[in-house]
């Protein structure tokens, strides 16, 4: 029964059980007021039959004394006869004006035939007249016949009376009978109701108090409960000396899967994650959503911290296994910080933190599990710091860009240059790339910065270009670039504001950028195409086979990584791989660009092996932009 029919039906139970109510205390009044209209009536019938018994007991009385005056007329017998004379008329009387109208009428009947049987006796006493005896006798029997007659049809009608009250006192207990059953039907109801409504109430408090606890789309405890059952478990760990540790994982890459596939495949991958923790740990640890795709694991009387590193590596290992969502299958993986109670902190928050930031260098080492140390905190600081900083500097335009050139390989001549990103910290100095692009990576600010590079870059072409020199500007584009649609338009947007030929600027990719969500990639690599931008598949060969891909995509050059160009002159597998890509590069159609060239040799070998450009120091080192021009000078009259 749902609240609403409840309350509709505790609202019937209520009207009927009140008119119920006033219906039996309407019944209990009636019966009240007809029990004393029967006492009142059978009150008033006896006190006129006693009259009436009275009346007769006189009459009677007067009669005896007659019949004995008749025997004897002497002083004893005359006495008793004086003194019955009209003994009965205030009797007869007081029926009259009191009595019942029956009764009245009755009374009124009898009075003159009494008082004239009353003048007769006093004759009959005088002795004036002694015929007078007979008609004594004969008015005192009419008056007896009449008076028990009177009294017969009294006892007749009380009788009937008392058995019309026993009728109807009968229906009324019928119907207080009736009214008391549908009362009670009216309770049972109510009570069923509010039984019902209670468990409603119940029901709905323990939903309430579980909700208040669980993570609403995985059903696993939030941070509420992982709160309460820490503190219960830290209390525990140091009364009883006996270690726990708490664990948080944190998904890779998930973000990626939430932009491509939507949210709702994330959510449905939030869900088998729930279930592979709970399924990794011991039905006494408590698994929790912390939000988003950041969890934690409790793991009371845990021992050491080796026992709590292989829990983490038991969740890695089930984490490691492929999700099939909705026929999509999907690699996942993630980072585990490791915290211990009482040796890295006896206080619930504080282990939270720590174990947070065990996760963090987790993930910033791909170590997969860190366990937490002090020296981390500085380490965390530290990166939280160049976080920041660097999100400062994309703003404050604190980044600036240096050229390497690219030379074609037979010929020797420049065909364009790559920008390379370098941030000039105001304390640290200048601040490499491997340093501070990943930091970019991780936290979200690869689509900023990477758009800042274009913008920049194309910015610096249109100056060379107005200084009488068009060279072509690579810029590499961060993979999270490649899961957004409206990219294609950002890019359109910074050439059309720097008024350049799309031509001029190409946009490095990475192999891993396009399998990661094949096509998404596809379709903003497509509308990049139609920009006229030309696109270049960067470090090709140390990622995923991503061959099948190039047919599909209208890339125009394939970039040889530079762990193969390197040594291709001193080891044979790396000469074999660089002269299979070129070949590979041709059949496609795509122009093939090597970096790493250090020496002549190497560029000959390249040059040999039917490679189209060339890049690395050999060539020339990256150069700031207002170096490039005066480089450019020199070589081409060297060239020449």
């Amino acid at each position: 029964m749902s609240f609403w029919e409840g309350r509709a039906t505790a609202r019937v139970a209520t009207v009927g059980l009140t008119f119920g109510l006033l219906v039996l205390a309407g019944l209990a009044l009636w019966n009240s007021i007809n029990a004393q209209a029967t006492t009142a009536h059978v009150r008033q019938v006896n006190d006129t039959g006693e009259r009436w018994a009275r009346v007769l007991e006189h009459i009677n009385v007067a009669d005896n004394a007659l019949r004995d005056l008749q025997v004897a007329r002497t002083e004893q017998t005359v006495q008793p006869l004086e003194n019955s004379i009209g003994s009965a008329r205030a009797e007869l009387e007081a029926l009259r004006t009191g009595g019942t109208p029956s009764d009245a009428a009755v009374a009124s009947r009898l009075l003159p035939l009494y008082d004239q049987t009353t003048e007769i006796l006093r004759k009959v006493v005088a002795g004036t007249d002694p015929l007078q005896v007979d008609q004594a006798d004969l008015a005192h029997s009419s008056l007896r016949r009449q008076i028990t007659a009177t009294i017969g049809a009294k006892r007749l009608d009380s009788t009937d009376y008392l058995r019309a009250a026993d009728e109807r006192n009968a229906r009324l207990r019928i119907a207080q009978i009736v009214v008391v059953v549908l009362d009670a039907a009216f309770v049972a109801l109510f009570g069923m109701v509010l039984l019902g409504q209670r468990r409603m109430i119940l029901r709905q408090a323990a939903k309430n108090e579980h909700e208040a606890h669980h993570d609403a789309l995985t059903g696993l405890a939030n941070r509420t409960l992982l709160a309460r059952r820490m503190e219960q478990a830290v209390e525990k760990a140091r009364k009883k000396d006996e270690p726990l540790a708490l664990l948080i994982v944190d998904l890779d890459r998930f973000k990626e899967v939430n932009d491509s596939l939507g949210h709702h495949t994330g959510d449905l991958l939030l869900r088998q994650v729930a279930n592979r923790l709970s399924w990794a740990v011991r039905d006494t640890d408590l698994v929790a959503r912390l939000g988003g795709d950041e969890f934690a694991v409790l793991l009371p009387g845990v021992g050491s911290a080796e026992n709590a590193s292989m829990v983490a590596e038991k969740i890695l290992q089930a984490l490691a296994m492929p999700v099939t969502l909705e026929g999509l299958e999907l690699e996942i993986a993630g980072s585990v910080g490791v915290a211990l109670c009482p040796s890295d902190s006896g206080d619930g928050h504080e282990l939270l933190r720590h174990a947070d930031i065990a996760m963090y260098a987790a993930k910033r080492e791909k170590s997969g599990v860190a366990v937490y140390d002090a020296r981390l905190h500085e380490r965390g600081a530290a990166h939280l710091t160049a976080v920041t900083e660097l999100r400062h500097a994309i703003d404050r335009g604190e980044l600036f860009l240096h050229y390497q050139p690219k030379a074609l390989a037979d010929t020797g001549a420049v065909c364009g240059v790559e920008a390379l990103a370098r941030w000039q910290h105001p304390t640290r100095g200048l601040v490499r790339p491997d340093e501070f692009i990943p930091i970019a990576e991780e936290n979200g600010l690869i689509e900023p910065l990477t758009r800042y590079v274009i913008d920049a870059a194309l910015r610096q072409c249109r100056t060379w270009s107005d200084a009488g020199w068009e060279v072509p500007v690579s810029v590499n584009v961060g993979a999270a670039c490649l899961h957004h649609t409206e990219f294609p338009g950002d890019v359109a947007d910074l050439i059309k504001r720097h008024g350049l030929p799309a031509r001029l600027l190409t946009l490095e990719i990475t192999e891993s950028a396009i399998i990661s969500d094949p096509d998404r990639a596809v379709e903003v690599l497509r509308g990049l195409t139609e920009l006229g931008v030309r696109l270049s598949i960067d470090d090709f060969g140390t990622g995923y086979s991503s061959i099948s891909y190039l047919r599909s995509m209208r890339v125009h050059e394939m970039k040889l990584d530079r762990s193969f160009v390197t040594h291709m002159c001193t080891d044979a597998g790396d000469s074999a791989i660089v002269h299979a890509l070129v070949a590979l590069a041709r059949n496609f159609g795509l122009q093939a660009v090597a970096e790493g060239v250090e020496d002549q040799d190497t560029w000959t070998a390249l040059a040999e092996a039917g490679c189209d450009v060339v890049q690395g120091y050999f060539l020339s080192e990256p150069l700031p932009a207002e170096e490039i021009v005066a480089w450019l000078g020199d070589r081409a009259a060297a060239h020449a």
